[in-house]
């Protein structure tokens, strides 16, 4: 493929900085100044193999493009500068891989869902609840839909919404645009407003290569006992089983299928978004959710989601698929996961 060169600067860049820059095709391009280093490596790569290696010239100024176009959306990235590990000074940095990291954001056709537009926006805040379980106070960000604070008598029901395994309760925001995502989704009436509450997930103190040891019992006292009965307190919620949603993406997929096959008196309405999936046995003898969501990219294990929805739907459940065609474990997937699962998550 010829590469274009129409690059831009990418839209997760520092104000001013014109590189990295991505271009229409998908390709992205670095530069560096480093003038005294003797190698330059981006970890962001095609197929994350190996990364790009950049290429310095005279000035001492290292430069690259990656061997081939990448999937659309954000992505994390770093540079490796003589064996060490640095962030792009080019790039705005984001929670992720349990570091923070440099972020680049691959134009998508269909981006418009999460861009920024001219709609009323809902407003996302940082909440500081109680946990006597952990002896400290702990923070968590709630989206409250526009027009919240006009209304006093309404009530919303409420999404608590899981970052994945190296994140934070930052990345729904952040990364993923969730509050984008529900703004543009309820102007265009395609949804009824809701309430959707992150936190720290209490992963990341686990090395990945031992996430199957994870144990949820802490994380599950600090969500259930602790954060909601506070936001059922100090939000205008609809404080009950049916109006109450639980969904996480990667490990926050895990800690959802733990907890809600744990607590279904608590939750209604599961999604598991590149986070495993429900089987009719595990559900038989609890209290039945009103809707299960799974979801995965093309990239992943399509099929197995498809095969268990299909499991459910024959067992009674209202289950529901999604494949986001072209990407992988990746936040384009998650993106899209939660604009599908949206306008139905609370739909009677």
């Amino acid at each position: 493929m010829e590469i274009k060169e129409d690059f831009m600067p990418s839209s997760k860049n520092q104000p001013g900085k014109e590189f990295p820059q991505v271009n229409s095709q998908g390709y992205a391009r670095f530069r560096v100044e480093a003038p005294d280093a003797e190698s330059v490596n981006v970890s962001l790569g095609l197929g994350g193999k190996g990364g790009t290696d950049l290429t310095k010239n005279a000035e001492g100024v290292w430069t690259g493009t990656t061997a081939g176009p990448m999937d659309e959306g954000f992505h994390y990235y770093h540079l490796t500068i003589d064996g060490g590990v640095f962030n792009d000074p080019g790039a705005e940095n984001y929670y992720g891989s349990t570091r923070w990291e440099s972020g680049i954001e691959i134009p998508a056709h269909d981006q418009g869902f999460y861009e920024l537009k001219n709609v009323p926006h809902g407003n996302v805040q940082q909440i500081l609840f109680p946990s006597p379980s952990t002896n400290t106070s702990r923070t968590a960000f709630v989206y409250t839909p526009p027009g919240y604070g006009v209304e006093a008598s309404n009530r919303y029901p409420v999404l608590y919404l899981q970052h994945g395994w190296g994140e934070d309760e930052t990345a729904w925001s952040n990364q993923g645009h969730a509050n984008l995502i529900m703004d543009n989704l309820i102007a265009d009436g395609k949804v009824e407003p809701f309430i959707i509450v992150m936190t720290y997930g209490m992963t990341n103190e686990v090395k990945f290569g031992g996430l199957r040891d994870f144990k949820v019992d802490a994380f599950q006292a600090v969500l259930v006992d602790e954060l909601v009965p506070y936001v059922d307190k100090n939000f205008r919620t609809i404080s009950t089983r049916e109006s109450r949603a639980m969904a996480g993406l990667s490990m926050g997929g895990m800690e959802t299928h733990a907890i809600t096959l744990n607590k279904p008196d608590v939750f209604s309405r599961y999604a598991l978004l590149s986070g495993g999936t429900y089987n009719p046995e595990e559900l038989k003898n609890s209290t039945k959710p009103a809707l299960i969501f799974i979801s995965a990219g093309s990239k992943e294990n399509p099929d197995r989601v498809i095969n268990a929805v299909n499991a459910l739907k024959d067992a009674g459940y209202n289950a529901v698929s999604y494949v986001s065609e072209g990407t992988a474990h990746e936040f384009q997937t998650w993106r899209r996961s939660l604009f599908e699962l949206a306008p139905i998550l609370f739909s009677k």
